[in-house]
């Protein structure tokens, strides 16, 4: 058993014991069933997430509430459309990837700025400032953020092997979102903004040479069969919020959704730990199939980062609400 799933099992067990010690329920209304989307496999520690909670959430609600996780985009929504889908109740609840809807929210792409979250625990400051305003978002679009969860470490994984800023220069690469897009095109590269599930076919086809993307969606993506080399750049951050359609919420009893709330506030710490643990196994997965990683030499990094600096600004200034947040955030980690 991997490092993540142990990980995923202890989560369960213990909030199961956290549902068994606590008040259930009682079963006063006809069973409610929830599908939840998400693009991600069934591989990916984001979709054991969701299954741990849904589990969790069956038993802290006395069966009242039966969530059923459609993974791999089974419901025919791409990772973009997720928010728009939860708010037209297209679906009741969806892992929605934060930076992938800036057309609708813009602020939402905020921890997408470059190099401006280095450690988990500097997103943590960040969030502390910036969770209110993504729970503002959500209920403006008819939700309600459920927990958030973290994705590891972002590398560029690719082809080719440089030591320079100017090697990267012409390399067509994958990117998530728009923040991500701007910077490497900074840096010369030729990146194209692609949805997960077209992905692979890009690499396939070579309409791609690289992406952009953490370790752990390499391992999703098998990138050894078409990619050799990993750049532990750690250029930007972003988070899945699981979120619930407000008129599908309003259905369930009180009691019920103080059930799920309380819940989900407490699993959350832990899957932000089976992300941190997921990047180091994934990592050695890549490794493993063959991939190599690569030390980037300190001017070529110095570089990247002077390169793509100015994007915050440029950020700050398309999207003046992450103003206060932000700079409220660079102030506490010392960086303003």
């Amino acid at each position: 058993m991997s490092t993540s799933r142990r990980h995923v099992f202890r989560i369960g067990a213990g909030a199961a014991a956290v549902a068994l010690g606590a008040p259930v329920v009682a079963r006063a209304q006809a069973s409610i069933k929830w599908d939840l989307s998400t693009v991600w496999p069934d591989s990916n520690f984001h979709t054991a997430n969701a299954k741990v909670f849904a589990e969790q959430v069956k038993a802290a609600t006395g069966g009242a509430v039966e969530i059923t996780v459609k993974a791999g985009g089974q419901l025919g929504f791409k990772g973009p459309e997720h928010l728009r889908a939860v708010r037209d109740g297209l679906v009741p609840m969806a892992d929605v990837l934060n930076i992938q809807q800036i057309g609708d929210e813009p602020i939402l792409g905020t921890e997408s700025v470059p190099f401006l979250v280095g450690t988990p625990d500097e997103l943590k400051v960040l969030h502390k400032y910036l969770r209110p305003i993504y729970e503002q978002v959500a209920a403006k679009n008819n939700q309600k953020v459920l927990y958030m969860v973290p994705w590891p470490t972002q590398y560029l994984h690719l082809k080719a092997k440089v030591d320079t800023l100017d090697g990267l220069k012409g390399i067509k690469i994958r990117v998530p979102d728009k923040n991500a897009q701007d910077m490497l095109a900074a840096v010369g590269m030729a990146p194209a903004l692609i949805p997960w599930g077209e992905t692979i076919p890009a690499l396939a086809s070579g309409a791609v040479a690289g992406v952009s993307t953490s370790a752990t969606s390499g391992v999703d993506g098998k990138f050894w069969e078409f990619l050799k080399y990993i750049y532990p750049t750690n250029h930007t951050w972003s988070c899945q919020m699981m979120n619930v359609n407000v008129d599908a919420w309003k259905k369930l009893k009180p009691e019920h959704q103080k059930a799920i709330e309380d819940l989900a506030k407490k699993l959350e710490p832990d899957f932000w730990k089976v992300s941190i643990a997921n990047d180091v196994e994934s990592l050695a997965k890549l490794k493993a199939g063959g991939m190599e990683v690569v030390n980037i030499p300190p001017q070529m990094m110095k570089d990247f980062q002077a390169k793509t600096a100015p994007l915050l600004d440029a950020f700050l200034k398309r999207v003046p609400a992450a103003e206060k947040p932000v700079r409220a955030y660079l102030a506490e980690i010392k960086k303003a």
